[in-house]
């Protein structure tokens, strides 16, 4: 795609030779301090942002598709011509630069020069809904796929009404980041909610900030937890999931306090209960779990982590890499003690199975979580560890759809029915409900895709794989580079890189070929 990162190359205010950009491809170049892409196709040139507008990637860096550039971070994708933003986690496009042709014509001489700024509109205006669409939309939940589906509906200038319920008066925001930078201190909490106060009122949505009490899916009726009820044509069913608890003597109002993390609430919790502390205990050694000691880690505390498997991230990620990351954390000064449950808590210490007693002023539990099927399940769906929905996340009554870590769906890989528990799958299936709510919808044939950051070393992972026979690793992950191929029956299901964003995004592609074979 060109050598330049960051704000690099030509400054294309000056002019460059039309030669210079190949046909079907970029070059990277800037105006200002502002990275810029120039794409070219045929005689059609374009110039837009080379910055990722979810969290800064150099674009430069990622591969292109056709018309459209993949992020090598998190794999968002834009249009080349437009600077539209086309797959999660972006929610915002690109800029783009007006372009303008000097000299003679022809290749060899002439010129393109990239003037005045564009700043892109990301949401058409609102149209009235066509006849015979639905004329109310609701959406249950305000995570990941519920605030997708609201913001595809708003790009589409959609002219119906969409009422959103949610009790949770923080959401939505950008879960990903609270175990990470923002718990560790590094982000400010004004990077955290997905849109500033108001700005879903001011498009039109309307905001219950209540639970969801029952849902008649023969009526198509919601009741609400403050006894209001909402008539809807299209529902979308978009609870997520709560963490695991689980029980510990000497937890409770009389004993010690044990946090968990989900909200944003939860995470100002931890940093609040962290300030003064020197010792903490995570019991858990999941993504989050271990996200957590991090972020603790660099707020100075000393950490444990207890927890009952030999290998952190085994049955996910194979030996290899969970020795990786379990090195990389003993580096930072965590101490593991693997094999071990909690017992039980004391006012200064947690003892554990073996006996032994480890000191914390700070206990944060993080063994996974479960999907939130009450008000599917009190509705009838059906359901089997997760609501059960087809290729269009259609659950088995009519008009009402599910999406993100509810969602059990046929995987176009394997044809098995899988759950999800990802942000960047649970905001692809929120845009793909929407679509098929107002009859514009498809099957929903995404690659999952999750990232996880351990200090400053990434994994990328794509595909899924519950169950491998083989994890072929290429590269070496204690020098953190590295791919893994996690294979069944002669078949990748999944592959995991670390700083290998190039072979990530490559593996997506031919994940997704394969799966529409």
């Amino acid at each position: 795609m060109g050598n330049a990162g960051g704000a690099g190359g030509p400054d294309l205010t000056q002019g460059v030779a039309l030669s210079e950009i190949p046909d079907g491809g970029v070059l990277a170049g800037h105006v200002g301090e502002e990275a810029v892409l120039l794409y070219r196709s045929g005689g059609e040139v374009s110039a837009v942002g080379g910055t990722c507008t979810h969290y800064g990637g150099p674009l430069v860096e990622g591969v292109l598709e056709g018309d459209r550039v993949v992020c090598p971070w998190h794999h968002a994708c834009f249009s080349l011509r437009t600077g539209e933003a086309l797959r999660a986690p972006a929610l915002n496009p690109l800029p783009r630069w007006a372009v303008v042709r000097e000299g003679e014509r022809g290749e060899r001489g002439e010129r393109v020069r990239v003037t005045e700024k564009q700043e892109s509109e990301p949401y058409a205006p609102r149209q009235t809904a066509p006849a015979g669409a639905p004329g109310r939309l609701v959406i249950v939940g305000f995570g990941a796929a519920g605030a997708s589906a609201v913001e595809w509906l708003l790009r589409q200038g959609w002219g119906g009404r969409i009422d959103v319920v949610e009790p949770d008066r923080d959401a939505p925001y950008d879960r990903p980041n609270l175990s990470k930078d923002y718990l560790a201190g590094n982000a400010p909490e004004e990077w955290i909610p997905l849109r500033p106060p108001g700005w879903y009122e001011e498009h039109g949505v309307v905001l219950h900030r209540t639970s969801a009490g029952a849902l008649d899916a023969r009526r198509r009726m919601l009741t609400l937890g403050n006894g209001g009820e909402l008539a809807y044509d299209a529902l979308l069913l978009a609870t997520g999931a709560s963490p695991v608890r689980i029980p510990l003597p000497g937890e409770g109002p009389t004993g010690r306090p044990v946090l968990y993390l989900r909200s944003l609430a939860d995470s100002r919790a931890i940093i609040r209960a962290a300030e003064g502390k020197r010792k903490a205990v995570v019991i858990g050694a999941s993504f989050i779990g271990l996200e957590v000691a991090a972020s603790l880690r660099a707020r100075g505390l000393e950490v444990d982590v207890v927890a009952p498997e030999a290998v952190p991230f085994e049955r996910v990620l194979g030996g290899e890499l969970g020795e990786t990351i379990r090195a990389l954390h003993e580096e930072h000064g965590v101490r593991f003690h693997l094999g071990r449950t909690a017992q039980r808590l004391e006012r200064e210490s947690v003892v554990l199975d073996d006996g032994s007693e480890l000191g914390a002023q700070l206990v944060v539990v993080g063994v996974g979580v479960r999907p939130v099927l009450d008000l599917a399940q009190s509705a009838g769906l059906a359901t089997d560890r997760g609501v059960l929905v087809d290729e269009r996340l259609r659950t088995s009554a009519p008009g009402i759809w599910a999406a993100g870590d509810i969602a059990r769906y046929p995987d176009p890989a394997t044809g098995e029915r899988i759950r999800v528990e990802h942000w960047v799958v649970a905001q692809r299936q929120g845009a793909a409900a929407a679509a098929d709510m107002i009859g514009r919808g498809a099957a929903f044939r995404d690659v999952p895709f999750f990232w996880s950051q351990h200090y400053d070393v990434p994994i990328n992972y794509v595909g899924h794989a519950e169950g491998w026979e083989e994890a072929k690793v290429e590269g070496d992950p204690a020098a953190r580079d590295c791919a893994v191929a996690y294979r069944k029956a002669g078949r990748t299901l999944a592959v995991a890189t670390i700083y290998r964003d190039r072979e990530s995004i490559e593996a997506e592609q031919r994940l997704g070929a394969a799966a529409t074979r």
